[in-house]
């Protein structure tokens, strides 16, 4: 029992600190955050606390940053992933929304698979 709650505690303490993470971005940036949803060839499609999915075009110059544990490592496309928690700033377009960076995280089921010492 206590490591469920203790795994539902580091899950959000991570949600939380990605969502402070966008809550800092400045300028006419948008932020979507969420859980990704779909991954197409040029676009991710977010998924949002509010049950929202959100497109957001992929543009040559998107950087991608893998948030794990306390750091945050440069990444590409392909380490994306269904399910992923992700914050992406983005910059309107029109319509569309080009993403200049994407940050994402494993789901947080991947922290049952961290032991702690008793």
């Amino acid at each position: 029992m206590k490591t469920s709650m203790r795994t539902k505690l580091c899950g959000l303490l991570a949600i939380a600190a990605l969502m402070a993470s966008v809550a800092l971005a400045h300028g006419d940036k948008k932020h979507v955050v969420g859980t990704l949803e779909k991954i197409n060839a040029d676009s991710l499609v977010v998924k949002t606390p509010a049950g929202k999915s959100v497109e957001v075009k992929l543009v040559a110059t998107t950087m991608y940053v893998l948030h794990a544990g306390n750091d945050d490592k440069p990444a590409k496309l392909a380490d994306l992933a269904v399910g992923d928690r992700i914050a992406i700033h983005a910059t309107p377009k029109g319509e569309t929304l080009e993403a200049n960076e994407v940050k994402f995280s494993a789901p947080s089921s991947s922290v049952n698979s961290v032991k702690t010492k008793h």
